[in-house]
């Protein structure tokens, strides 16, 4: 079995800059967003599940979620987001380590930004954990999904706080100075899990 190490951060860290330099060493990346979106695609089971919830304006005209409209939902109303999670995480779960089982890389990383929310973290032997000031967690969100700051702020209050993330690192990565210094922490964060992953194998 290949050594599982996970990324996380909250919302705006910076976790996809972290995840694809790992990518171009080779490394298979299995990202929890990504098994969140392949799990309600059309056809399947939770897609079907989510309009019968929310009404079929949740779909966009193709038949697709409207997941923007769907966040907007779930995270104003706290027992929205509780049904839709009971719905998601199993789901979500099985196609995570379908795809860690299929990984052949030196290490499998997974990234997810509530790997240290859920049971998710039982899958990872080491914990990755992005962080950024909260201050530029906001600024860098709105800049980057155009979202309005109190929309950034519940879903921020919605995550685990950067300091029980931080608690529950194994390494840290600090991601408040430039796209060449975010890389050369990468690298050498590479080169020991290279070393974790040998002796642990």
């Amino acid at each position: 079995m290949t050594l599982v190490v996970g990324i996380t951060g909250g919302i705006g860290s910076g976790k996809s800059a972290v995840t694809q330099r790992l990518e171009q060493h080779g490394i298979t990346v299995v990202d929890a967003d990504v098994a969140a979106r392949v799990i309600v695609e059309p056809g399947k089971p939770a897609l079907a599940a989510i309009a019968e919830h929310f009404g079929a304006d949740i779909l966009q005209q193709d038949g697709t979620l409207d997941r923007a409209k769907l966040r907007t939902r779930v995270f104003s109303d706290e027992s929205e987001r509780l049904w839709l999670e009971q719905l998601t995480h199993p789901l979500i779960g099985q196609e995570i380590v379908d795809q860690i089982s299929a990984s052949r890389s030196a290490y499998t990383v997974l990234s997810s930004p509530l790997l240290l929310d859920t049971s998710q973290k039982a899958l990872a032997d080491c914990v990755v954990v992005v962080d950024v000031p909260e201050a530029m967690q906001l600024q860098r969100t709105m800049q980057r999904d155009s979202n309005d700051e109190a929309q950034v702020k519940r879903i921020m209050a919605a995550q685990l706080g950067r300091d029980e993330r931080l608690a529950l690192a194994d390494i840290v990565i600090n991601n408040s100075g430039t796209l060449e210094e975010l890389n050369s922490q990468v690298d050498e964060l590479h080169k020991e899990l290279l070393f974790r992953a040998e002796a642990s194998g």
